[in-house]
């Protein structure tokens, strides 16, 4: 007969062993999925790169809505705008929370990031705040900051054609630090610029790493020694050169602000609800800096989406041009005030954020606050949810031939972005880019005015065409690679973008040194104040 001690020790371990080989198994009433191994679950099968492929086959062979265990936890994939309107937005009370991110939000961004922040109070206030600093009527306000940077760009592209995915850069950098902070960047040199594009892309891959999600995963190994978890050290360094930046970008703010001499802009209003919510000067530079991020990649990675898509379909940029021309005419440039009018180029941008979506994962994964039920399967408490971006748009039903550049399938659909979002009819949605629910991009409204005006008055003044190589073949870039990270983007391409006329070059030019001379001073700063006064006569030239 065995002791009662060794006895004892063989059911411990027999326990531990029978607990262990439960973790990666799939239970029953889970959405379906791909075959799980003991212990991993599906995470052997997770892709190093283009994961948006993957997840898109798994998509066609296990649903719309399917489960991907990896290790001790569970991630949902919604691959359909009826999945995304029934629970991201629909029941958005428990869908807007995050997983606990160890490397992206504790180490990378000291618990500050309102991207990853957990769904409470504090992530509710936060949102409020920028919500309201970003509202329709904010957005309509920022218009002549999005002119005066847009006339730099096309004077750019004039002036220096090869540099043209830098001057699409600056112009969304400028756009978003004025907007944000009340200064520009007025060179693609700028070395805070450059800072936060390769601060932003070191964070990506960093997050996108096998390292980021073993941790996430398998909490226990947050234990191990530094030397056995290099990329801790790693997460921590670039949290301490991005919390400068950030520090920097808002304390500038704040002390513009008390020299009432900051131009109209979000920290503003950040600054007063600090005096009232009595946040901190590092919380408040991670919500500013962390917009200004969101801000810059999108807008321009959608830009030179756009780019490519000229290059590969010119009867689209020819329809479009003859659009623009019927309407605009040879004599001035595109305004807000076109949009109503020029139905087709609206239908580029919207085509442009379907066919190359920046946020093809849906950037970070929602996580549901507790167990709910879908279509008979359960979802239980703490699953990441997976907006599959690249999925929804690449659904043959929903938009026939998905990877061929078309507008046409808006010629009909009147609404703006924001409107088309909150449709409660999935079906009425145009693209799903920006994301759902309470975790929306509160920039949505920035953005749209920003593409109408880039994509408008690009085609307006250019001409877009393949480069040629040395023999004198063009080059035609392939619009299936794409970089890798939370925000993705064509890989890097050449083009020839020239002057549609002399006439139009010298409108350019004109443009931007009367804006220049008008609204600029030596330091390439505001010199007036472009949003006080409607009818100011100086915020219109701008």
């Amino acid at each position: 007969m065995l002791p009662v001690s060794l006895l004892a020790a063989i059911v411990v371990v027999a326990v531990i062993v029978a607990k262990l080989m439960t973790i990666g198994r799939r239970p029953k009433n889970y959405p379906p999925g791909p075959p799980t191994l003991p212990i991993l679950g599906n995470l052997h099968q997770m892709p190093k790169r283009d994961a948006h492929l993957q997840f898109t086959k798994w998509a066609r062979e296990y649903g719309p809505v399917y489960s991907l265990i990896l290790g001790t936890k569970t991630m949902v994939v919604l691959s359909s705008g009826e999945a995304v309107k029934s629970l991201l937005d629909k029941k958005s009370g428990i869908y807007s929370h995050r997983q606990e991110m160890y490397i992206g939000q504790e180490l990378c961004s000291g618990g500050l990031r309102m991207l990853m922040m957990e769904y409470g109070p504090k992530w509710r206030m936060f949102r409020k705040m920028v919500h309201g600093l970003l509202n329709i009527a904010s957005a309509k306000s920022y218009v002549p900051y999005q002119v005066l940077e847009n006339k730099q760009m096309l004077y750019e592209f004039l002036t220096k054609p090869d540099e043209f995915l830098y001057s699409i850069r600056r112009y969304s950098n400028a756009l978003t630090t004025t907007m944000v902070f009340g200064w520009r960047s007025a060179t693609y040199d700028d070395p805070k610029m450059q800072q936060l594009f390769d601060g932003f892309s070191e964070f990506a891959e960093l997050n996108q790493q096998g390292t980021a999600a073993i941790v996430d995963f398998f909490p226990i190994l947050r234990r191990l020694p530094d030397f056995l978890l290099p990329a801790r050290a790693k997460a921590k360094e670039l949290h301490k050169h991005e919390k400068a930046l950030y520090l920097g970008h808002w304390k500038k703010a704040k002390q513009d602000i008390r020299n009432n001499t900051i131009k109209p802009c979000f920290c503003v209003g950040m600054y007063e609800s600090q005096k009232s919510e009595g946040f901190s000067d590092e919380q408040a530079a991670y919500i500013s800096g962390t917009l200004l991020e969101a801000g810059s990649d999108t807008t321009s990675s959608t830009l030179y989406a756009f780019v490519q898509a000229m290059l590969l379909y010119p009867d689209v940029q020819k329809r479009a041009q003859a659009e623009i021309d019927r309407v605009v005419g040879e004599n001035r440039m595109p305004t807000m005030e076109d949009e109503r009018n020029l139905q087709y180029i609206r239908a580029i941008m919207k085509e442009s954020l379907r066919w190359m979506p920046t946020t093809i994962l849906g950037a970070v994964p929602h996580a549901v606050t507790q167990d709910d039920n879908y279509k008979g399967y359960l979802i239980p408490k703490g699953a990441g949810v997976i907006n599959n971006v690249w999925g929804i748009h690449q659904d043959e039903k929903r938009y026939p031939n998905p990877r061929t550049f078309n507008p046409d399938r808006y010629m009909e659909d009147f609404q703006s972005l924001g409107e088309a979002a909150a449709n409660p009819d999935a079906s009425k949605r145009d693209q799903f880019t920006f994301g759902a629910g309470r975790r929306i991009c509160p920039g949505i409204h920035v953005a749209e005015r920003s593409l109408f005006l880039g994509i408008s008055r690009t085609l307006w003044a250019f001409n877009i065409e393949p480069a040629t190589d040395a023999a004198g073949k063009p080059i035609i870039p392939d619009p299936e690679r794409l970089t890798q990270g939370f925000v993705c983007m064509p890989e890097e391409f050449p083009a020839k973008i020239t002057p549609r006329s002399k006439a139009k070059a010298n409108l350019v030019t004109e443009e931007w040194r009367e804006a220049e001379a008008e609204c600029l001073d030596a330091s390439q700063q505001w010199k007036i104040n472009p949003i006080k006064g409607k009818g100011d006569e100086k915020s219109v030239m701008c």
